[in-house]
């Protein structure tokens, strides 16, 4: 709801309050230490969510670390690829090249990643993370230096989603020394990938400029011809200013820009069965116009002071600024195309009009999904060291203020099928198929401390989180938006999540890890008045085992939820309200095997390395109640039936080999039968994806100190595939695709 004036103020001078306060108050501290490494350090622990590989770090919890240089060696722009190789994350593919992914952790749900909390450099990323969660921009991976996530218990500082889990993406951080890098890169289908940044630190200021392109024609084959491809344009600054090292209280300030565009001939249908066996990769001609148009804006702007070893507090300004217009089918002779794919017999002249049979005029209907969002927010962190007798504490104090929106002006456009070709014969109105804008402030506190005493650590936290929402519906005939048929539905949400976790250090390499938290997740502006928030008590117990030679992390989970929360999204294959539904009491539990070890160290082999890594994921997500629900994947559901989309088996392994100046990388992916439709017992052939089995191959050739030369094979073995049917039909995963290229370093 929109909050009155007081409210808002009252919020803005609470956060305000706190930062000015503990300013004065601190500011007597005298600092100490080395200024400059103990400041990098503790502002990396406020920014990151696990701040350094997972084996030297005592987190109580399930957490893992995607370095830049395993990102490097990879190669990947698709960040479904990168994920894989984390243990407890389900994922959805979608278009092949991972532009618009389907994220979930530990079966929290995988509709559009709004399960999870998305940040880059600790900051939510998606479009609007409160009103409308539906990740359609995700941050391109093809500019990040590394990707941690947080699992479990030790995430319940990140809101408002604490159940699956945090994914953070660190962006290219400002160098220590100049520095640069850009790479070249093109492959099959003219792939193309335009990679350079500049930066440098001198003395208190500091600098990065980057820029990256990326292209490709697209896989599969439309009717009559066409690009099924994308472009994507992205342009980061960022600016550093810090203080001497000897000031009484050492301060840094940075600020980031950017800008993002996406055209992406893409659209929700995919093909029948029947046409995926015959032409696994081709396009339908009722999909010739399918186009979806993005830009993304971002800035911030955060403060970090240093008033001891012990004191510090970090405050952050943000705001995204997303617009995004899918134009793409909607429906053929009336019909929804959900409806057409799964009874394709009986609508056959829908589908043969899909195929590029000549129609009537307005046969197809196709609509723009015109929406802008934006987010902003103010956030202030806290963080006091002390000791207690023998009890190290560490304690954080964290306090957001954040408001969100997306505002929906839609329109449809009439379209008959000519020999092929899609002609226009009735222009739309915008505003006349979605009218509305949805909003939510929420003013989030959380409190955490960590003990340590010997070889036990304690790490309780709470976090609160009070959300205003609004839904304002102006209706198909008010497009000037006075108000005159507005309606308004208006709420708040407040709730407290407590959780600890707890570490025991058996010995130095040997780490049993525990602990139980509260999961919530709110609905969205647009449910009806009887959808609660999801709600769930999640349970994690586990060891850590890491040494020189090999690194084990075992934990088994499990979710007990006393409300699930669905999501009618398009692209779950729903009706697109984005409105949420209650789906009762669910069961999820599952066991996680992370696996890193350097094969030539443990086999004394000297002039080669020989990294592997290996992670396994059992998940068994299981409805515990009946319930009837319009959304098509869940439709009639019986106790006991399984929450589709999460396979009860994933495995990823990898292999890499160097010997001097040369290496290569092989990574596997197995992932067997997924059901598409919830349901018990074995999978049904006609709801449920294909088992596959991947094999990536990365090479690197570094010719001098300043030049590499690399190549990076997907899906080397050409294995077609099935990897969902939904929105409306079945989508193929990417063929073998072969790109090379040249990176230069300075």
């Amino acid at each position: 709801m929109n909050l009155s004036f007081s409210k808002t103020y009252l919020c803005v001078f609470v956060i305000l309050l706190f930062s000015t306060s503990a300013l004065y108050a601190l500011q007597a501290e005298e600092a100490k230490g080395d200024t400059t490494d103990v400041a990098n350090k503790i502002l990396l622990d406020r920014i990151m969510v696990v701040g350094a590989p997972v084996w030297v770090t005592q987190i109580p919890g399930a957490a893992s670390y995607i370095s830049s240089d395993q990102l490097q060696k990879q190669g990947y722009t698709d960040i479904n690829r990168v994920l894989r190789s984390v243990s407890g994350v389900n994922l959805q593919e979608e278009d092949g090249f991972g532009l618009r992914p389907n994220i979930g952790l530990r079966g929290a749900g995988v509709e559009r990643s709004t399960k999870i909390n998305l940040m880059e450099d600790g900051i939510l990323a998606a479009p609007a993370p409160y009103s409308a969660p539906a990740a359609y921009y995700f941050p391109n991976i093809a500019r990040m230096s590394s990707v941690e996530v947080r699992k479990g218990s030790s995430q319940i500082k990140y809101g408002p989603n604490t159940t699956g889990g945090a994914i953070n993406l660190i962006s290219t951080p400002i160098p220590a020394e100049l520095s640069a890098r850009v790479e070249l890169s093109a492959g099959e289908r003219n792939a193309n990938k335009f990679y350079a940044n500049f930066g440098n630190t001198h003395k208190n200021f500091g600098y990065l400029i980057e820029g990256l392109h990326l292209g490709n024609d697209g896989f599969k084959q439309l009717d009559n011809g066409g690009d099924t491809g994308f472009s994507i344009r992205d342009i980061q600054a960022k600016f550093m200013l810090r203080t001497n090292t000897d000031a009484s209280v050492y301060q840094r300030v940075d600020f980031k820009f950017g800008y993002n565009d996406q055209v992406s001939n893409e659209t929700y249908v995919g093909l029948t069965r029947e046409d995926f066996k015959q032409t696994p990769y081709r396009r339908y001609a009722g999909t010739q116009a399918d186009k979806i148009n993005t830009e993304h804006t971002q800035f911030m702007a955060r403060h970090f002071a240093l008033f001891s070893d012990n004191l510090d507090l970090t405050t952050t300004f943000y705001r995204n600024d997303f617009s995004r217009n899918w134009y793409k089918l909607q429906t053929v002779n009336g019909s929804a195309l959900t409806g057409v794919f799964i009874n394709p017999s009986l609508n056959a002249e829908a589908l043969a009009i899909l195929r590029g049979a000549d129609s009537e005029e307005n046969a197809l209907r196709l609509r723009a999904n015109d929406r802008t969002y934006y987010t902003q927010g103010i956030e202030s962190i806290l963080g006091v060291n002390f000791l207690t007798g023998n009890l190290a504490n560490q304690v954080e104090l964290g306090i957001r203020l954040h408001q969100d929106q997306e505002d929906r002006f839609q329109f449809e456009d009439g379209y008959r099928m000519q020999n092929g070709n899609m002609i226009l014969t009735n222009p739309g109105t915008p505003g006349t198929q979605a009218n509305r804008i949805g909003e939510a402030t929420a003013l989030s506190v959380y409190l955490q401390n960590k003990f340590r005493s010997e070889n036990w650590t304690f790490t309780p936290g709470i976090r609160f989180e009070n959300i205003w929402f609004t839904d304002r519906n102006f209706g198909s005939q008010d497009l000037a938006r006075t108000g005159i048929n507005q309606v308004s539905n208006e709420y708040t949400i407040t709730e407290f999540m407590p959780g600890f976790g707890l570490t025991y250090q058996l010995t130095d390499s040997f780490t049993l890890i525990s602990g139980i938290h509260r999961g919530f997740s709110p609905p969205s502006p647009g449910s009806s008045s009887d959808t609660r928030s999801e709600h769930s008590v999640n349970y994690e117990l586990g060891f850590r085992n890491a040494n020189h030679l090999i690194q084990i992390e075992l934990i088994g989970f499990f979710n007990n939820y006393s409300n699930l929360l669905g999501s009618d999204l398009a692209a779950g294959g729903g009706g697109g309200t984005t409105a949420q539904f209650n789906a009762g009491k669910v069961h999820v539990s599952g066991i996680e095997l992370t696996v890193n070890a350097d094969i030539s160290e443990i086999a004394e082999l000297s002039r080669i390395s020989i990294p592997f890594s290996m992670n396994y994921t059992f998940t068994n997500a299981v409805f515990q109640t009946d319930f009837q629900s319009s959304f098509g994947p869940w439709g009639t559901v019986s106790k006991g039936d399984e929450i589709p989309f999460i396979p009860r088996h994933q495995l990823n392994a990898a292999i890499g080999f160097g010997l001097g100046d040369f290496s290569a990388y092989f990574n596997s992916v197995f992932s067997p039968v997924m059901r598409t439709i919830a349901g018990s017992g074995k999978a049904d052939p006609t709801f449920s994806t294909d088992k596959y089995f991947l094999l990536d191959v990365s090479a690197d050739y570094t010719v001098t100190s300043y030049l590499n030369v690399f190549v990076n094979i997907r899906n080397i073995l050409d294995h077609s595939y099935i990897v969902s049917d939904r929105p409306a039909g079945v989508r193929p995963g990417l063929p073998r695709t072969l790109m090379g290229g040249l990176r230069f370093t300075i």
